[in-house]
């Protein structure tokens, strides 16, 4: 009777984990950031049949990164970015400027990752690059990319998310306090006093 190797047997049948972060500074507006996110699903739909045939545990988390200390504890240096295993599935780092994030700004011009794949540049994740990267951390024979991580944030996203809270900042400011708008005008005189009819919303000025 031939024996049975139990501990490779265990080896076998365990399930290999793949964990997969998306890190992005908009969903809202970022052409490049939604772009990725949409392959991004598009891929592990694509490859759902070969994960669990390898007896891969996929799974996946999103991320919106706010600011530059939850950029640099991240090791987040683009955006937007997929890790797989911690390590970006980008062989290199590059980037141009995103028109599209400049309006969530107020500092000027904003950079957004470029990707390279085949020795094409895309301004979006192309699927086939992201289904090579889950291929390879489902099978272990094929080594992954390095990691572009770095331990500071870079100025390009310092100087973003100063933007972004600059902006919040001067919203806010604009803003009455219900008190205030309580007591500008007569309750039937709101809607053309603060621009609405309830003096808890924000309008009075």
């Amino acid at each position: 009777m031939k024996k049975v190797n139990r501990q490779a047997q265990l080896a076998t049948t365990a399930q290999r984990q793949i964990k997969i972060d998306f890190q992005y500074i908009d969903l809202e507006v970022c052409d490049r950031c939604l772009g990725s996110d949409a392959n991004l699903e598009a891929a592990l739909a694509e490859v759902s049949d070969v994960l669990t045939a390898a007896g891969a545990d996929v799974t996946l988390q999103k991320t919106l990164v706010t600011s530059a200390e939850q950029a640099q504890s991240l090791g987040f240096v683009s955006s937007p970015t997929i890790k797989i295993n911690n390590r970006d599935i980008a062989f290199e780092l590059r980037e141009s400027r995103c028109e599209a994030c400049e309006s969530c700004s107020c500092n000027g011009a904003v950079d957004c990752r470029v990707w390279i794949f085949q020795g094409q540049e895309y301004t979006v994740a192309p699927k086939a690059m992201i289904v090579d990267a889950i291929l390879r951390a489902a099978y272990a024979d094929v080594a992954a990319p390095q990691s572009t991580t770095a331990k500071q944030t870079p100025e390009n996203l310092r100087r973003f998310f100063a933007g972004k809270a600059k902006a919040a900042t001067s919203a806010a400011a604009e803003c009455c306090s219900s008190t205030e708008q309580a007591v500008c005008c007569e309750p039937a005189d709101k809607a053309s006093c603060c621009g609405t009819a309830n003096a808890s919303d924000c309008g009075c000025r």
